[in-house]
């Protein structure tokens, strides 16, 4: 061969904010210290057949944001609520508000998720608080529509929470960017696939996943693909999902994984 293989170990890739582990290696001096032409990374697919090899070029995997909205009212007695400006009203108004957003401002041909997972007010029925807060995961394909989607969450939000009569705090705070293959080094990353397990074991394109991965970091430095492997049919033992208790890892994966760095590396290093 000619040329280095560099493997990268890296820490905290569930960290899911714009400082986690690979984008602290990179600052820390990764491809100045390890020089490279091109990065690649496989990952677990539960859902589809085990050892079948996944690519797509161009958007693979979305962003992921993480928004925090707090708005402030003036808490009251539940039988008044004319003497209040009640948040948890405002709040109720704007989960449905935000979805409009996706549907109305976001080409219906690009994909974009604004997905409430916490919505929080008070502590006893009859008394109308004074704070209501509401967590987002706000995810896109592409970097126009992650941009797209801050301005108008902040823009809604502030409008909403005037019309509302109360205020608006809102921390937007960027996670990881969508994560984007580059096309020599995915179509160089999938010849090596079929050549290794044949074209009906290859799936290219692959559908885009709307989860997130910090290797989206790496790949805005350097060229490379970021390919998936099947983990198992959904139904059988196998195909039950990742972060969930009942996921187990199939080990006749490992043969094949292995197999394909193996191949990846020595062609892409061939003398």
């Amino acid at each position: 061969i000619n040329g280095t293989l560099t493997l990268i170990f890296q820490p905290a890739e569930e960290y899911g904010l714009s400082d986690s582990g690979a984008a602290r290696m990179i600052a820390d001096g990764l491809f100045d210290k390890y020089p490279c032409d091109a990065v690649f990374a496989m990952h677990n697919a539960p859902g589809y057949p085990a050892g079948t090899l996944m690519f797509r070029e161009g958007p693979a995997m979305a962003s992921s944001d993480h928004v925090e909205i707090t708005l402030v009212g003036t808490g009251g007695h539940g039988g008044m609520p004319h003497l209040s400006s009640d948040p948890v009203v405002a709040a109720a108004g704007l989960v449905t508000a935000l979805q409009t957003i996706v549907s109305r401002n976001v080409d219906p041909q690009s994909a974009a998720v604004i997905s409430v997972g916490i919505l929080h007010a008070g502590t006893a029925y009859g008394v109308i608080p004074d704070t209501a807060r509401i967590e987002l995961s706000v995810r896109a394909l592409e970097p126009a529509v992650r941009a797209l989607l801050e301005r108008r969450i902040k823009e809604l939000v502030s409008s909403h929470a005037a019309s509302s009569g109360v205020e608006a705090k809102i921390n937007y705070q960027s996670g990881y960017p969508p994560l984007i293959n580059s096309t020599s080094e995915t179509a160089f990353a999938t010849e090596v696939a079929i050549d290794l397990v044949g074209q009906d074991r290859v799936i290219a394109p692959c559908p885009a996943v709307t989860g997130s991965e910090d290797f989206a970091f790496m790949l805005e430095q350097r060229p490379g693909c970021y390919l998936l492997i099947g983990n198992g049919l959904e139904g059988e033992y196998h195909g039950c999902m990742i972060h969930t208790p009942g996921y187990d890892f199939n080990d006749a994966n490992i043969a094949v994984g292995a197999s394909y760095w193996t191949e990846l590396a020595k062609r892409f290093l061939v003398a």
